[in-house]
């Protein structure tokens, strides 16, 4: 099976089970910088790796570009919708690294992108959860993508001179509550899953508006932890709004 097939399998088998989630963002002081979000899926290698090891499944270290991936595509793609073509263009500015080892039961993710200004990839969420739209089906490779999913939440990360913010809104409430309800038969074994924030920032924290949040020792680098399904059922739940010291 091709490298990209592999991950694209196992991206959505990663939305639909355990999610410990990390979004790491390096702000530098002009305002550019780098989002990641990582996935360390070696919980749920444990316990489909013995499976993959029958199979024979090869251990994998690979870098994938969704630009490189949206340029093999694209004749299916120009078979889309205007509308469905644009949500799959979303993915353009991110690459992914996967890490997969079925011996040693490792499986890691990192979708990540550079930016220029952090609202150039705002919603970086929606855009990972957007990879499973070009899952092949049953592991072949079908004749066009799947169409994406209309995201029901947007998120918006903004940084003007001493200040930053990362705020959430539903977009469709109807559709969001269907969302909602489709995780109540996973909410138990989600109950553990978290959602961490990891923000790098070139000054020190001054003040913030979120209670539990900690720093780092230099005061330049905030940590702050949700529960996984809190922030399915509350979207802003991460609302988050930093001043940093001039």
């Amino acid at each position: 099976m091709r490298t990209a097939n592999v991950f694209l399998i196992l991206i959505f088998t990663v939305l639909i089970s355990s999610c410990n989630f990390t979004e790491e963002i390096f702000i530098n002081d002009d305002g550019s910088g780098k989002l990641s979000i990582n996935f360390d899926g070696s919980e749920l290698m444990q316990m489909a790796g013995e499976e993959m090891v029958k199979t024979n499944e090869k251990a994998v270290d690979s870098l994938i570009s969704f630009k490189d991936l949206l340029e093999e595509k694209k004749d299916s793609i120009a078979q889309l919708s205007p509308e469905e073509q644009a949500k799959l263009k979303r993915l353009e500015p991110f690459k992914m690294h996967m890490i997969m080892n079925p011996e040693e039961k490792v499986m890691k993710f990192d979708l990540f992108s550079e930016f220029t200004k952090v609202e150039e990839v705002n919603d970086a969420f929606n855009a990972f959860q957007g990879a499973s739209a070009l899952t092949p089906n049953s592991g072949q490779a079908q004749s066009g993508p799947m169409a994406m999913q209309d995201p029901t939440t947007e998120v918006t990360y903004a940084f003007t001179k001493n200040k930053f913010s990362r705020s959430a809104k539903i977009l469709d409430e109807e559709l969001f509550q269907k969302s909602v309800d489709s995780l109540q038969g996973a909410e138990m074994f989600l109950s553990g899953s978290t959602y961490t924030l990891k923000y790098h920032f070139p000054r020190r924290v001054k003040s913030t508006n979120v209670e539990g949040a900690t720093f780092s020792a230099d005061g330049k680098t905030l940590f702050y932890e949700v529960g996984f399904m809190d922030l399915m059922k509350n979207p802003s739940t991460l609302d988050l709004e930093v001043e940093l010291e001039n």
